[in-house]
C-alpha cells in the first residue's frame, strides 16, 4: 500500500532530524578537536596563551562557563 501524504512528511521529518543531529556531532567533534589543539598550544606558547587570556577576558560567558575556565587562566597567568 502506498504512503500517506502524512506519512511521506513524516519520514521527510524524521530524515531531517538525523541528518542536524548528524551535523550537530561533526561539529560538536571539530570543536573538541580543534579546542584541544589551542589548548596544548597555549600551554607552550605565551603569545597564544595571552591572546586566549584576553579574548576569555573580553568575553561575555555565562557564570558557569567563566566558573570552568577561572582554574585554567589562573593558571595561565601565573605562567604568563
Amino acid at each position: 500500500m502506498a504512503k500517506t501524504l502524512d506519512q511521506k512528511i513524516a519520514d521527510a521529518e524524521a530524515r531531517l532530524a538525523r541528518l542536524r543531529l548528524e551535523t550537530r556531532k561533526q561539529d560538536t567533534g571539530r570543536k573538541i578537536v580543534l579546542g584541544g589543539i589551542l589548548l596544548a598550544a597555549a600551554e607552550s606558547d605565551p603569545a597564544i596563551r595571552a591572546w586566549l587570556i584576553k579574548r576569555v577576558d573580553g568575553s561575555k560567558l555565562r557564570k558557569t562557563d567563566a566558573e570552568r575556565l577561572e582554574p585554567l587562566i589562573a593558571k595561565w597567568r601565573k605562567m604568563s
